[in-house]
């Protein structure tokens, strides 16, 4: 189900039924209505009753629009359906994505209107997945367009030169039998995943194609990710993930780790 296919037309429909009465049919509506409350003897009509689809639609379409405006301009929530952006996602985590960062774009038809900025290395961004636009991914910017990427012994390469990493944990509680490292790329300094057990998948060094993106997960040994199914174009992008905002796994929801997503 396309929730801002079915916004947009809500939005469409309460404003065209709230527009129409507004210009014609109220105005011949509650002459209807004087001339019945006159032919019983009254003077005036009181108490003018909407018809309820007119009722509905004038209570709703500002709701509707300020929703609209909100969630396709200004900031989106999502929920985190998989745990391949561990450690810095987890199942469960309900996240805000920034609209507006990478340039405003109309809903549905997703055309970009106003460039406000450009997905940067590191970022953590939401985009529709390539395979298929109906589904929202969630992963990590690795690679700009023109960037050389490479994959090899679990060691990211960019433009040639392996990104710097550090182990912090060699067999963390919350992830047995994972290695946990710290990891700095662009601006970015987060957690990764690494199995030492799995092979993993070796990627020979590829480049970035104009207007196409490079993503993977944090979680490296466990998300299907560009080493899989490729780029991602630039109009599937989404927004840039900001902050966890609430964690919710089926029993009471949790607000105690609220944080920015790094």
């Amino acid at each position: 189900m396309d929730f801002s296919l079915l916004l947009v037309l809500a939005v469409a429909i309460t404003g065209l039924v709230w527009l129409l009465d507004s210009l014609f049919w109220r105005r011949s509506r509650h002459q209807r209505q004087q001339a019945a409350a006159e032919a019983k003897g009254g003077e005036k009509a009181t108490g003018y009753k909407d018809p309820w689809p007119v009722d509905y639609a004038r209570s709703f379409f500002p709701v509707l629009l300020i929703v609209l405006v909100l969630r396709s301009f200004i900031v989106e929530p999502f929920q985190i359906p998989s745990g391949s952006m561990r450690p810095t996602l987890e199942i469960g985590d309900f996240i805000l994505v920034n609209k507006f960062s990478y340039g405003l774009r109309l809903p549905v038809i997703n055309t970009e209107i106003a460039d406000l900025g450009e997905p940067e290395r590191g970022d953590v961004m939401v985009f529709r997945f390539p395979q298929d636009p109906s589904v929202n991914f969630i992963k990590r910017v690795i690679g700009l367009p023109g960037d050389r990427i490479r994959y090899e012994n679990k060691q990211l390469y960019v433009n040639g030169e392996p990104v710097p990493k550090s182990m912090t944990d060699s067999d963390p509680a919350e992830a047995p039998g994972e290695e946990l490292f710290e990891e700095h790329l662009g601006e970015a300094d987060h957690s990764i995943y690494n199995n030492p057990q799995s092979p993993g998948p070796q990627m020979r060094e590829i480049v970035v194609p104009d207007h196409e993106y490079f993503m993977m997960g944090d979680n490296r040994d466990h998300s299907n990710d560009s080493r899989y199914w490729g780029f991602v174009p630039e109009k599937n992008i989404v927004g840039k993930a900001f902050a966890v905002w609430m964690h919710w796994d089926g029993g009471l929801p949790s607000f105690s780790t609220v944080r920015q997503i790094n």
